[in-house]
């Protein structure tokens, strides 16, 4: 059975390391219509850090780009997010998910995407690399959690 969209939000900004402490608290102020626990609100604003900071770090590693942000919250208590980059893609997603594994040395622990994959219920991962030719480049990542709510086995009604 198809979620229905209940409500949406978009937001768009810089790849300053700034941004991602921003873009955390936005993120976290709108899945709080759902009465998530303080644990639930922790997950999301974890995963939206590692996700925002993969951006900032390897999208664009040697100028600023755009990041964008869509967040949705389904009836039942889904809360979906993604955060999408113009940058120079990924070439091997697999291997990019595998822990520990960087392309920027000694300086990175590699755990982004096994950090967002522990504290969400879902990750995907969509990109297509740069080929310095006209076609899009960036990558996608898809956050899912679903929200139990403080209410005891039940879910907040989003109004």
């Amino acid at each position: 059975m198809k979620q229905r969209l209940i409500n949406q939000m978009k937001l768009e900004l810089d790849s300053h390391s700034i941004n991602e402490g921003f873009a955390r608290a936005v993120l976290s102020a709108f899945a709080a219509q759902l009465d998530p626990t303080v644990e639930e609100l922790t997950d999301i604003k974890t995963a939206v850090s590692e996700a925002v900071t993969n951006c900032i770090v390897h999208a664009y590693p040697d100028h600023c780009g755009r990041i964008y942000i869509w967040a949705g919250i389904y009836d039942g208590g889904l809360v979906r997010i993604r955060v999408r980059d113009r940058g120079c893609g990924i070439a091997d997603i697999a291997q990019a998910r595998q822990p520990l594994f960087t392309t920027l040395g000694e300086e990175r622990a590699g755990l982004g995407f096994a950090v967002m994959e522990s504290f969400m219920d879902r990750v995907k991962v969509r990109s297509a690399p740069a080929d310095g030719g006209a076609a899009a480049s960036g990558t996608t990542i898809t956050l899912e959690k679903q929200i139990r709510g403080r209410a005891a086995g039940g879910t907040a009604d989003a109004r």
